[in-house]
């Protein structure tokens, strides 16, 4: 009898800082048919009218990307992720809950990463993405740190337009 994979070999996670083109690779990737999860700390943000209490911050973010993770079907590619939320408790200085500890265990990715490298030429600040570029290079290095401190391995995105991005990115997975 024949196993089917599991969901972490078809789950595809895109990390890095703000304003490296996640979100816009993935909304090119969405056009082209495919199934994708969006980032959460937006949706949290707009959800709460703005940036809530580190603490709750954190747990709002690691929910979404919880139940979006266990919603996700076949091939998907996730705007951040459950590592994501993992790593932003520490970003806030706060130790990881039991339920982020639980999650970044349990619910694993497909063993490569993709990280979207600091981008100064197509970085910029809006109501939600409040970060400075200093933060945003800050933020870069600790999802790094957070995909490998899990045992993933991190594939760079080129610094290209999104169609030569998502070539990228697709051919990486076929």
């Amino acid at each position: 009898m024949r196993t089917s994979p599991s969901p972490a070999n078809r789950f595809f996670a895109l990390t890095g800082g703000p304003g490296a083109g996640k979100t816009t690779l993935i909304r090119h990737l969405a056009a082209l048919g495919h199934a994708v999860a969006p980032e959460s700390a937006r949706a949290v943000i707009r959800a709460q009218g703005g940036r809530p209490p580190p603490s709750r911050f954190c747990e709002l973010i690691l929910a979404r990307d919880v139940e979006t993770y266990r919603a996700a079907l076949g091939l998907t590619f996730f705007d951040r992720g459950v590592v994501d939320a993992w790593a932003t408790f520490g970003a806030y200085g706060l130790a990881p809950s039991p339920a982020a500890e639980t999650a970044v265990r349990t619910l694993r990715y497909h063993p490569r990463a993709f990280i979207a490298p600091p981008w100064k030429a197509i970085y910029v600040q809006d109501a939600e993405r409040d970060q400075t570029w200093d933060e945003a290079v800050a933020t870069y290095e600790a999802c790094a740190e957070a995909y490998l401190a899990q045992g993933y391995e991190l594939v760079e995105l080129p610094r290209a337009d999104v169609a030569a991005r998502a070539a990228f990115v697709l051919e990486a997975v076929a």
